[in-house]
């Protein structure tokens, strides 16, 4: 079995943390799991741009993957998943917002002419 199949059969984060190996506290991944795993799903995406998914063999691709996700949950430890802001919903929390749209009424509107 692959290393691509075993990671497709885990369901959690801790199952992720254990089968790369990744020491973890778990108070941390109670807080910051689906934020470490996006972040590490962001990661790997820049790396498959990089062509490294596509030319790794079984072994080189578990390193890729463990380096990833010991990257992002360092990410989570040093900060929080508010101040990383990996969800759009946080992104645009903190977006400029553009200023309201005043509705113009023309002056001939309202005398009638």
């Amino acid at each position: 079995m692959s290393v691509l199949d075993q990671l497709q059969a885990l369901s959690s984060a801790e199952e992720f943390l254990d089968y790369l190996g990744v020491a973890y506290e778990p108070q941390i991944v109670r807080v910051a799991r689906l934020h470490i795993m996006r972040r590490m799903g962001q990661y790997l995406r820049g790396s498959e741009v990089e062509g490294a998914l596509e030319a790794a063999d079984d072994a080189a691709l578990f390193a890729l993957c463990k380096e990833h996700l010991a990257q992002a949950y360092d990410d989570f430890v040093a900060s929080s998943p508010i101040a990383e802001r990996v969800f759009k919903v946080h992104q645009e929390a903190v977006a400029p917002k553009p200023a309201p749209s005043r509705p113009f009424v023309p002056l001939s509107a309202l005398t009638g002419e």
